[in-house]
């Protein structure tokens, strides 16, 4: 046995096994001296140096630069603010487990957040109403975007069929997208799981903003050292608990940011605009001129923070950091401090901007109210108001908390939708259908709800459809019934039947069109515009009665609680009419929550002397603090829905008919071309024979007489003004010729620059200036569309003879408080083209338009000059405009106003001499508001027509 052992070992010493194996061990023995001077002697110092290998280059965004008006009052401003923030740190034993902490680390934090007042950062293209209802909150490309970054896909022709949720992925619906966001375990955004694999079950709520945030963290996967913020601007107390709990809180950070801020910025809204986080579009834009932005920067969005984004924006500083393996900052190598934007001094007038903002919306809240007294608006039309326009949020009656009140109402609602649904499903089912022509009027609601829901779902290709085609042509006439418009669309491919869920291959006719009937008839169910039209004929029959409205006001907080309006309200002693028609009249529901006609205003003010813009009003506005600093995307989605379009601004954008404001360019005209004189007489019978279409005076069957153009200006005679138009129509030829007339309409509207923009730095339309019937522009109707601005610049010009350049900045002032750029509007001369005598006639005649006719000028302090205009425009009631101009004898500032649907040129004169009370000082603010609508001007008494 020994003499085997040494014969083996013999064997094996002299073997070649022996060498391999020596040289096994030795690298075996070196290897492990290797990993013990590693991970033992030098272990902490090597772990030091691989945290700090890797070196970044960090942006740090410079402070943006102030906003003040012409008095240095601060409008828009820098913060300090803490923010929520969340890095994906952490280290899991899978994905399962990363998800449900992750998720139950967040549910903690969104309920901490809650509890202090506070919500989440929300720029989620989807939105959940009280219901649990999802609905997109972007649309267009921004949808198509954000379809194919859900999905994972370059881009939104890359989507496919998605075959686990059974949907094509271009057309998803909210639900949809939601439901692969939380519960698709292939998905690049796999969130949560499915309840019942979960131990943990959330509200569909929470479930909701979890998704939220974790989407937000979704776009930084690839840059773990970027943090995503949660919340913002968040209070001490979420701060404190934040660090109280940092230990338990993984990847969960406070940190200091600066939010922009805007003082009393509803007024300003439509002048200073708003910021946000760059976009792509934008970055892509904007680094072609400048390359020191980053994907992290915040830029102007719209206003003069877009126009003047490269003043305000300031230089960027950088640092150089170390950051570890898991995005955490080890050092700072170096530094360059970032340089503070420029900051801009407008031309506007604050105090004068905000008052003749609360001056409109009295004067309109006025109008909305005299007319509802009158009977001109229907009370059950101002019931319909709360839903149609959102102020009551029907979505709420179906929600857990929904009151007694708003379970009752959705308990009429849906008995009735159910009724409504069977009836058009009938009615598509028909052996006899009814054409539009002759239905009754609810039926045909319903169904134009109907087709716009087919539509929206681009289940009904508008852009397939042939406008040209004598059955659609049929269809828009009335002339057939929604079954053969419906059946039509199919044999026409103008139906998308992937979305209806049959296979063409399949299936024929009349089954892809049942098929279709019961798609509409689900689909409607959710559908809000019916919603809307449902309650609409509730309303209107008496089965929803306006108490019950008026009462959940209340519940949903759009007033603060009052119990004896709710105890009066209840027993029936307060009618549901008198205790809304309070609230208008207090102003404590504006006529922009009603967006009943009217509910939008404009006023522009100018200084004379310098042509500088001191007010420009448009009502009404929204809250900048909402959009800035990352859109809070309910509250975009609300403004998007509101019918009185406070993000338009009906100041620079919005053209109406001039009516008679336009007078004075006739005028002008006439006497600059020599067909008449200051001293010209024209009779007016009351009307014009002197064309086919014998246009009255607004005085028929009365008549005024004998004028000249001053008294023609004063009494706004329409028939003086076709005179002139037919004679200018005549000038060239000796007969009368449209296009010789309306070319001569055109030069004085032109020298007015009433056919281009007026300069401004914001977004304006152009006015247009009529192109036919020369003798119907000439009192301001035909096809002249002006805005108010433009009428602005307009009666500016008639004041001063300059036509002014517009601008909405005075100065830019650097950081070290140096004067960058100073703005003084420039303008064109334009007195040459009429001489004394014949500019002081027109000005006698606007002068004795408001000491003659306007009685609400009786005892005026202070000497006004100026013309009242009311366009007509069909189905609506009329626009009321007024321009002037104050003192008349040293004349100070220009007013321009106007009401759409005013209703008479009067309501705003009204709310213009208030504005130029105020101006002057004759009244102060709030004794002019002390009051209510009822006493703020209202219809007022016009002692003539326009």
């Amino acid at each position: 046995m020994i003499y085997d052992v040494k014969e083996f070992l013999k064997k094996f010493f002299s073997s070649r096994l022996f060498v391999l194996a020596a040289v096994l061990i030795l690298m075996f023995a070196i290897l492990l001296g290797r990993i013990f001077s590693l991970q033992i002697v030098n272990g902490e110092a090597y772990q030091n140096k691989f945290a700090e290998m890797i070196q970044k280059t960090l942006s740090v965004e410079a402070a943006r630069g102030n906003i003040y008006d012409c008095n240095n009052r601060l409008l828009a401003y820098n913060e300090l603010a803490y923010n929520v923030t969340i890095s994906d740190t952490g280290t899991y034993l899978s994905n399962r487990s990363k998800n449900l902490y992750l998720n139950a680390e967040l549910a903690e934090l969104i309920e901490t957040l809650e509890a202090n007042g506070e919500t989440i950062k929300n720029n989620f293209a989807i939105s959940m109403d009280a219901a649990g209802n999802y609905s997109f909150n972007v649309s267009g490309s921004a949808l198509k975007r954000f379809l194919a970054d859900v999905f994972g896909a370059a881009s939104y022709d890359d989507l496919k069929y998605n075959t686990e949720f059974d949907f094509n992925e271009q057309d998803a619906t909210a639900e949809q997208v939601m439901q692969f966001l939380m519960y698709n375990t292939k998905s690049p955004g796999y969130f949560l799981y499915p309840k019942s694999a979960s131990p943990v079950e959330y509200s569909d709520r929470m479930n909701y903003e979890i998704t939220v945030i974790r989407y937000a963290m979704l776009a930084n996967r690839y840059t773990k050292f970027k943090s995503t913020t949660i919340a913002e601007n968040v209070s001490d107390t979420t701060v404190a608990y934040i660090s109280e709990h940092s230990d338990t809180l993984t990847g969960i950070n406070i940190e200091e940011d600066t939010i922009r801020k805007y003082n009393d910025s509803v007024y300003f809204s439509g002048i200073i605009g708003y910021t946000g986080r760059i976009t792509e579009s934008e970055y892509a834009s904007l680094s072609e001129s400048d390359s020191s932005y980053t994907l992290n920067d915040t830029v102007g969005r719209s206003g003069l923070e877009q126009y003047y984004e490269s003043y305000l924006r300031g230089t960027n500083g950088k640092k150089e950091v170390y950051v570890d393996n898991v995005g955490r900052i080890s050092e700072v190598i170096s530094s360059v401090e970032p340089i503070a934007g420029n900051d801009l001094y407008l031309s506007i007038d604050a105090d004068l901007q905000i008052a003749t903002y609360k001056l409109l919306e009295q004067e309109i809240a006025s109008v909305v109210y005299s007319n509802i007294m009158s009977g001109d608006i229907a009370i059950k039309d101002v019931y319909f108001a709360l839903i149609n326009n959102n102020v009551i949020d029907i979505t709420d009656f179906a929600g857990d908390g929904a009151s007694e009140t708003e379970q009752r109402v959705q308990s009429i609602f849906e008995a009735r939708q159910a009724q409504v649904i069977a009836q058009l499903t009938d009615e598509l089912l028909s052996s006899n259908p009814l054409a539009n022509n002759d239905m009754p009027e609810d039926m045909l609601d319903y169904f134009t709800d109907a087709i716009s829901l087919l539509k929206d779902k681009d289940i009904l290709l508008t852009g397939e459809i042939d406008t040209n085609d004598p059955v659609y042509i049929d269809w828009r006439n009335g002339k057939l019934s929604p079954q053969e418009y419906l059946k039509y669309c199919i044999s026409q491919q103008w139906i998308d039947i992937t979305l209806i869920h049959i296979d063409e291959k399949y299936a024929d006719s009349e089954e892809i069109y049942q098929a279709l009937c019961r798609v509409l008839a689900e689909e409607l169910l959710s559908y809000k515009s019916f919603s809307k039209s449902i309650y609409k004929y509730l309303i209107e029959d008496g089965s929803l009665n306006g108490t019950d409205l008026c009462l959940i006001l209340f519940d949903q907080n759009v007033l603060p609680y009052e119990e004896e309006a709710v105890t009066r309200l209840s027993s029936g002693s307060l009618s549901a009419y008198s205790f809304l028609c309070e609230k208008i009249n207090n102003i404590e529901i504006t006529p922009a929550q009603l967006a009943l006609e009217p509910c939008t205003g404009s006023t522009v003010i100018t200084d004379t002397t310098t042509g500088q813009i001191r007010a420009l009003v448009s009502y009404p506005g929204f809250d900048l603090n909402k959009m800035a600093n990352g859109v809070d995307a309910e509250y975009y989605a609300k403004q998007m829905e509101d019918l009185s379009s406070p993000q338009y601004n009906h100041a620079t954008q919005e053209r109406t008919a001039p009516g008679s404001t336009f007078k004075m360019v006739t005028s002008t005209a006439g006497l600059a071309e020599g067909i008449i004189t200051t001293e010209t007489e024209i009779e007016c019978t009351g009307q014009f024979k002197e064309i086919s279409n014998e246009p009255k005076c607004w005085i028929h069957p009365g008549k005024h007489g004998i004028l000249n153009v001053s008294e023609a200006l004063r009494d706004s005679c329409n028939c003086f003004y076709y005179s002139v138009a037919y004679q200018l129509s005549c000038k060239n030829s000796g007969t009368y010729n449209d296009p010789d007339g309306i070319s001569y309409i055109q030069k004085y509207a032109k020298l007015y620059g009433l056919g281009e923009k007026t300069g401004l730095e914001i977004e304006e339309n152009t006015s247009e200036i009529a192109d036919e019937y020369p003798v119907m522009a000439a009192i301001g109707q035909s096809n002249n569309n002006f805005t108010t601005v433009g009428l602005a610049r307009y009666v500016t010009a008639v004041t001063t003879g300059k036509l002014y350049d517009y601008q909405l900045m005075n100065k830019i002032v650097d950081a070290d408080g140096k004067v960058v750029a100073f703005y003084s509007p420039e303008y064109s001369d334009i007195s040459y083209v009429l001489d004394d005598a014949q500019w002081n006639a027109i000005h006698d005649g606007m002068r004795r338009v408001c000491s003659e006719h306007l009685s609400i000028f009786k005892d005026f302090e202070i000497d006004v000059a100026g013309k009242t205009g009311t366009a007509q425009q069909e189905g609506h009631a009329n626009h009321a405009l007024f321009v002037g101009y104050a003192p008349y004898e040293n004349p100070e500032i220009t007013i321009a106003t106007r009401i759409a649907y005013g209703y008479t040129s009067n309501n705003a004169v009204a709310v213009s001499r208030n504005i130029l009370a105020y101006y002057f000082g004759t009244r102060t603010l709030e004794d002019m508001l002390s009051g209510n609508a009822e006493g703020a001007g209202g219809s007022g008494n016009n002692a003539f027509a326009d």
